[in-house]
């Protein structure tokens, strides 16, 4: 299966899961009175149009090189990012000033059975999280990482409200906003995870080359192409899943035009079929005293 079809595939398990938890925890919420779970379905309600976005982000990314893109549609990956932190942020933002006027109004404390419903939440979102995280390192995918901190985030403020409603029903009367407190702690999880997101991203978009394993096994790979005597100057930049190289390769300094040509490609090739992730590869050849 193409690396962008498995990438647009796990996209769609995490967005129909957020609608359908988004469901059950306004519905427990509501029900059972805890608004750190309504909180928890506000953010999963987020969650699924910031997957929407990396759905449309992947699909763009996927697109061949052309005229005006020859580097190909990769970059659209972080600027998606950058939209999801933004969608998570305008949440947070929503959960705390929610939770800080049912802090200051009196209320009636969460229901006992909403832990049950929070603990099945908690398990499903960490195997959403475990699962999503493992295909972004497989397919080096930012935006599926960005999508894999949205369950783990998600778990966190699951975490908090199951923390939040056990104090509110153990202390009684009196620790009703417990739960809401609860929901502001999940906010500072929320935001911080926000930094983790987005900082990755800023770095493609940057073009930051810390690439240190994958050039040390492009010099790998160089020296045993025949002809090629050494590598010198090496320059890597990632675009949504694919690493454009740039590499200065050393040969026999009196072989002709063609002969060096000719090395070059059979560099460029056996790249190509040893790291499937590259992109544009370009080979500037140098003569080797």
């Amino acid at each position: 299966m193409p690396r962008s079809q498995l990438a647009i595939r796990t996209v769609i398990f995490s967005m129909l899961g957020n609608v359908a938890l988004a469901l059950i925890k306004f519905l427990t919420g509501f029900l059972g009175n805890s608004f750190a779970l309504i909180a928890d379905a506000i953010e999963s309600v987020v969650d699924v149009f910031a997957s929407i976005l990396v759905l449309l982000g992947l699909r763009y990314a996927a697109r061949p090189a052309d005229d005006n893109h020859p580097y190909g549609h990769g970059k659209a990956e972080p600027l998606i990012t950058f939209l999801i932190v933004g969608f998570l942020i305008f949440s947070a933002t929503i959960i705390a000033y929610q939770a800080v006027q049912h802090i200051r109004i009196p209320h009636q404390g969460p229901e006992p059975w909403t832990l049950l419903v929070l603990a099945a939440i908690i398990l499903w979102k960490e195997v959403s999280f475990q699962l999503v995280m493992s295909r972004s390192k497989k397919l080096k995918s930012s935006a599926l990482k960005a999508e894999a901190w949205h369950h783990r985030s998600d778990a966190i403020t699951s975490v908090a409200a199951f923390i939040g409603i056990v104090i509110a029903i153990w202390g009684g009367e009196g620790y009703e906003v417990a739960d809401d407190y609860a929901a502001l702690i999940a906010v500072a999880f929320i935001l911080y995870n926000c930094y983790k997101i987005f900082r990755p991203a800023l770095s493609e978009v940057m073009d930051e080359d810390n690439h240190e394993d994958l050039a040390q096994e492009i010099r790998d790979i160089a020296i045993q192409v025949k002809g090629i005597k050494d590598t010198e100057k090496l320059f890597i930049r990632k675009a949504g899943m694919k690493y454009h190289v740039d590499l200065h390769a050393h040969v026999i300094g009196d072989l002709t035009v063609r002969e060096g040509h000719e090395i070059s490609h059979r560099l460029k090739d056996k790249l190509k079929r040893e790291i499937p992730q590259l992109g544009h590869i370009l080979i500037h050849i140098e003569p080797f005293d």
